[in-house]
């Protein structure tokens, strides 16, 4: 997580805003459990894991780690993708690699996945998943956080905050930058408090929800 945790905490703290649950989509190793354990104090059962590589939901389970679900989220139903594997794993995504930086030079793509696509809407539908139980979004889908967001206008309804990934690089082809998020999300009434960018043009930012 780019964002401090305490700022995170403490920020949701000033505006009074309690968290029930936790939605996240882009699980990899699920590195965020200890905010949501230690600083949500959320049980693990109030957390909801996506990831679109099988391959890390089974390691989240060996773990332990319950309500991991492999899923490509889109703003499409049933609709067939590629969902490309990086060699570091952590850079997959269904776009194209785009401007790469410095940093990021020695990425590539060395797999693909073959599969569907689902939005976050009808996620909770065919999980029989209440979305009013999971008002705190985490999503890190290397530039397609825009395609999951407009699948969610039934369920996006109930979330409090949502911490994001986002880029004002086109790191990858044709990915949403930051303004392209902060303009939906208006719509929702959502607005962006915390921002942290790296030199490389990618970055945090969580939106609070101004209902």
């Amino acid at each position: 997580m780019l964002l401090n945790f305490d700022d995170i905490y403490n920020l949701l703290l000033s505006k009074n805003i309690n968290i029930y649950g936790a939605f996240h989509i882009g699980a990899y190793e699920c590195e965020e459990l200890t905010f949501y354990n230690n600083y949500l104090r959320l049980n693990d059962k109030d957390i909801i894991w996506i990831d679109a590589n099988n391959t890390k939901v089974i390691e989240a389970l060996k773990r332990g780690i319950p309500n991991v679900y492999n899923a490509v989220i889109t703003d499409k139903n049933d609709k067939e993708v590629i969902f490309n594997i990086s060699n570091n794993l952590q850079y997959s995504s269904l776009l194209d690699l785009g401007t790469i930086s410095q940093e990021q030079r020695s990425i590539i793509y060395v797999d693909k996945i073959y599969t569907k696509s689902i939005t976050i809407d009808t996620f909770f539908e065919r999980n029989n998943l209440d979305a009013s139980k999971y008002d705190f979004w985490k999503i890190n889908i290397q530039g397609a956080e825009l395609m999951a967001l407009k699948g969610a206008v039934k369920s996006i309804k109930q979330a409090k905050a949502i911490y994001i990934k986002v880029n004002v690089k086109k790191i990858y082809k044709n990915c949403c930058i930051i303004n392209d998020i902060d303009n939906f999300l208006s719509k929702y009434k959502f607005k962006r408090l915390l921002t942290n960018m790296t030199f490389y043009g990618y970055g945090d930012a969580l939106y609070i929800s101004d209902k």
